[in-house]
C-alpha cells in the first residue's frame, strides 16, 4: 500500500495510553489485499459494524444458550459441569494471554483445579464453601510457585490470583443464585437482562452513537449506546419482575440499572486488559465471538451485583 508516493506505509499499530504502541495480531497487521466491488458488498453484508461475522456469532450464541437453558431448567448437573468447563477455559485464556505478554510463567494446572472447584463448591455447599475453595486455590497456587522456585514467582502468584478472582470467583455467584429458592428463574432473568443490555446497547450505539465513553479503551462503546442499554434493560426488568419473578415493578428498574452498569464495567475492564496486552480477542475458540472471555466479560461483573439485588429483593417481598 502507498500513500500517494513510493514510500512504504508503516505497519499498522495500536496506540497505547500516550506511552508507546502495541503491535496488532499478525492477521490484522498483514498487508491488505484489494477487494472487488462484489467482495466488498458480501463482506459488508456478512460482517457487523463491530467486525464480527453476525450469522456465525448468532448461531454459536444460540447453541450456547440452548445448552445453558437445558442445564438451568432440565438437568441441573449439566449446568454445574458446563460452568466448571467454562471457568477452566476462561482461566486458560487469561493466563495464556498474561504469560504471552509478560513472559512470566503462569501455572495452569493449579488454577484449573481451582476454577473447576469453585462453581461446584458454590452449587452444592453455598457461600462459605465458595470462600474456602477460593482460599484453597490461592494457597495451592502460592505453594506451587514456591516449590518451582522461579525468580518471577511473586509476579506469577499475582497474575494467578488476578485470574482466579476475575473468572471463577465472580462466575460462581451465578451458582449461588442458582441454589436459591426459585433460583433457575432468578438466574434466567439475570441472563436475559445482560443479553438485553448488550443487544440494546449495540442497536442504539450503531444507530445514534457519537460520543465514546472511553475512547482509549473501547472507542466503539458510546454514551448513546449505554443509555439505550440501560433503558432497554429497564423495560425488560420491569416485565420480568411483574410476570416472572412476581416482585414490585420498581425492583426491575433497580435490578436492570445495576446490571447494565455492572455489565458495561465488565466489558470495559476486559477491553482495558486486552488493550494493555495488545490483542483483539482472548482466543479464537468461539467462531464469530472470539474467546470465551469475550462472551463472559459483561456477565462476570453483572452476576455478583444481580445476586445481591435479587436475594435482598426476594427476602424483602416474599
Amino acid at each position: 500500500m502507498t500513500n500517494g508516493s513510493d514510500a512504504p506505509t508503516p505497519s499498522p499499530s495500536l496506540e497505547g495510553d500516550g506511552v508507546g504502541v502495541l503491535p496488532l495480531p499478525e492477521d490484522v497487521a498483514a498487508p491488505l489485499r484489494p477487494l472487488t466491488r462484489r467482495a466488498r458488498r458480501e463482506a459488508s453484508a456478512k460482517t457487523s459494524k463491530a467486525g464480527r461475522d453476525l450469522p456465525m456469532a448468532i448461531g454459536v450464541g444460540a447453541g450456547l444458550m440452548a445448552l445453558l437453558m437445558l442445564g438451568i431448567f432440565v438437568w441441573p448437573p449439566l449446568f454445574v459441569v458446563l460452568g466448571s468447563i467454562v471457568c477452566v477455559i476462561g482461566v486458560w485464556e487469561v493466563s495464556r494471554a498474561l504469560q504471552s505478554h509478560s513472559g512470566v510463567p503462569v501455572p495452569l494446572l493449579p488454577m484449573a483445579v481451582g476454577a473447576a472447584s469453585m462453581p461446584i463448591a458454590a452449587s452444592y455447599a453455598g457461600p462459605a464453601a465458595l470462600g474456602v475453595a477460593f482460599v484453597a486455590s490461592a494457597l495451592l497456587v502460592t505453594i506451587w510457585n514456591a516449590l518451582e522456585g522461579r525468580a518471577s514467582s511473586l509476579r506469577s502468584i499475582g497474575y494467578s490470583l488476578l485470574t482466579l478472582s476475575w473468572v471463577p470467583l465472580l462466575a460462581s455467584f451465578a451458582f449461588l443464585m442458582f441454589r436459591e429458592e426459585n433460583g433457575p428463574l432468578l438466574l434466567f432473568s439475570l441472563l436475559l437482562l445482560v443479553v438485553s443490555n448488550d443487544t440494546f446497547g449495540y442497536i442504539f450505539g450503531a444507530w445514534l452513537g457519537k460520543h465514546p465513553m472511553a475512547p482509549r479503551i473501547s472507542p466503539k462503546k458510546s454514551w448513546e449506546g449505554f443509555a439505550g442499554s440501560v433503558g432497554g434493560a429497564m423495560l425488560v426488568g420491569v416485565a420480568l419482575c411483574l410476570f416472572v419473578l412476581h416482585l414490585p415493578w420498581w425492583v426491575g428498574l433497580v435490578l436492570a440499572a445495576a446490571t447494565a452498569m455492572a455489565a458495561t464495567a465488565g466489558d470495559l475492564a476486559e477491553s482495558m486488559v486486552k488493550r494493555e496486552l495488545g490483542i483483539k480477542d482472548m482466543s479464537n475458540l468461539l467462531p464469530g465471538h472470539g474467546g470465551m472471555m469475550d462472551r463472559l466479560d459483561s456477565m462476570l461483573f453483572a452476576v455478583p451485583i444481580g445476586y445481591v439485588v435479587t436475594v435482598l429483593a426476594v427476602g424483602a417481598f416474599t
